[in-house]
């Protein structure tokens, strides 16, 4: 069989949502911290190569969009295929799991909370000590003020959204996040879960949605280059409505949507 059957998918997230709610409060959180570098790595890459070209998006925003998002999916290609664990993605793959009651929603919050609190720590770990540190995304070094003035516009630009907006937004991203998880679990092979994986994360990076591991890299990269956010900012006008859309549009429109029409039985 070249691939699962979207009812198939559904048993397959079912299991692996089992998985992944019965794993230890340790397994979690350092799964959560890799999942979280991962992300950060894609959007690492996105900044130096989609934003180290300035003429290009001036001359062309729809193509510079078109290459920042074209690359950033390798961080969730990392996340899929080497195994970790992703609070967006996880948001589709438990919540089925525990509507048919296979798995316990206590056991999906500790699962939620456990991991999103790694991919906090895996994230700014990678803005902090890989991209600012080293001097690759770095304001006040020769070579990479360009990308280090991205990145703070890019932070100051996330924080001005809006709560609803942003919200809303939140809600787009991890459908299309979680719809890539669901076709990376039809494929039985690496290069289906490649392009089951870059085609929605492209496209919910090019069309400017919103999500929370994402911006846990991104925003605090850009404080770190002189960005005017503050803290409280960050956590209450970006990650916040973020992390509410991301649950509504994993949790809600992909794992309990499909649930409910082939789950159920």
């Amino acid at each position: 069989m070249p691939f699962k059957t979207p009812k198939q998918i559904v048993e397959a997230a079912c299991t692996a949502g089992c998985t992944k709610a019965d794993l230890s409060v340790p397994k979690q959180l350092v799964l959560g911290f890799l999942a979280g570098a991962f992300i950060a790595f894609g959007g690492f890459l996105a900044i130096v190569v989609g934003r180290g070209s300035p003429e290009l998006n001036a001359a062309n925003p729809g193509l510079g969009k078109l290459l920042f998002g074209g690359v950033f999916p390798v961080g969730l290609m990392l996340v899929v295929i080497a195994g970790a664990e992703l609070f967006t993605g996880n948001c589709g793959v438990i919540t089925p799991a525990c509507l048919t009651g296979a798995a316990r929603w206590n056991a999906l919050l500790r699962n939620w909370v456990c991991v999103y609190i790694g991919n906090f720590i895996g994230s700014v770990f990678v803005a902090l000590v890989l991209a600012y540190w080293t001097g690759l995304i770095n304001v006040n070094v020769a070579g990479s003020e360009t990308v280090g003035q991205a990145a703070a516009a890019i932070a100051q630009a996330k924080v001005s959204i809006g709560f609803f907006p942003a919200l809303l937004r939140g809600i787009g991203c991890n459908w299309l996040v979680c719809l890539a998880v669901w076709m990376a679990m039809a494929a039985d092979d690496i290069a289906g879960k490649i392009l089951a994986i870059w085609w929605p994360i492209m496209a919910f990076v090019a069309l400017g949605l919103e999500h929370s591991i994402a911006n846990m890299f991104f925003i605090p990269l850009g404080m770190l280059n002189g960005a005017n956010v503050t803290i409280g900012q960050f956590l209450f006008a970006n990650l916040l409505p973020v992390t509410i859309g991301n649950i509504i549009g994993g949790a809600g429109f992909v794992g309990a949507v499909y649930w409910w029409i082939y789950g159920r039985d």
